[in-house]
């Protein structure tokens, strides 16, 4: 299998954060840089990016200018307080200019639901779903992808059960909330999550073929 296709992220921005170094893997230095990257509505989306030393050679990667990043969405466990906590970011691939005529977030990921999804309703009754979505990735490794579905998607997000192979594309984007802590603190974290726009599940049938039962 091809795991480079099962998890593909794009993400073009302005740098607002330039890159800190984060630790070492097989004697390669790995940085993190916030990218600030606008939807339609003109909201921007502050996403964390991950990027080795080697293609930080490549490109100047000062704050305030503006990059184009090709690579995965990817999740790791980080203990906070004693919990386990999913941090996500774009593991970059590829980095290079800012390119205005190409959509500047766009994600396409290929896993399983590994949790039963959440529907709810908000004040002014627009439908939500979320579900957990864990993507393949070589060496026996797995991501854990938050997405969140809207309207009719959210309602047939909402029929799926754990297992089903689910293939969806969207947007990466961020979204602000508050924690209180045990002392009454009153914190503002970000959580991050794919917005989906669209997608296909696949189920086999007893005699083992793959149905495509909708396409939303």
């Amino acid at each position: 299998m091809n795991y480079e296709q099962t998890n593909q992220a794009y993400v073009s921005g302005e740098i607002i954060e330039e890159p800190t170094y984060t630790h070492t893997s097989f004697g390669e230095g790995f940085y993190e840089m916030t990218l600030s990257v606008a939807r339609l509505s003109g909201q921007m989306d502050l996403i964390p990016v991950t990027i080795s030393e080697r293609l930080m050679e490549t490109v100047d990667l000062s704050k305030g200018n503006y990059v184009s990043v090709e690579g995965q969405f990817r999740s790791y466990n980080k203990i906070e307080e004693n919990k386990s906590k999913l941090m996500l970011s774009v593991f970059a691939r590829a980095i290079g200019d800012h390119d205005e005529n190409v959509n500047p977030n766009q994600i396409e990921v290929k896993g399983y639901i590994c949790k039963e999804p959440m529907y709810r309703t908000t004040p002014f009754k627009r439908e939500i779903c979320d579900v957990l979505v864990a993507v393949n990735r070589a060496y026996n490794k797995s991501d854990y992808i938050p997405c969140i579905a809207w309207g009719r998607n959210a309602r047939y997000v909402n029929s799926l059960s754990v297992g089903d192979k689910i293939d969806l594309n969207g947007r990466i984007q961020s979204r602000n909330y508050q924690k209180v802590t045990e002392d009454g603190t009153v914190l503002t974290k970000t959580a991050y999550e794919v917005s989906i726009c669209g997608l296909t599940i696949e189920r086999q049938t007893p005699a083992g073929l793959v149905i495509n039962p909708k396409a939303v």
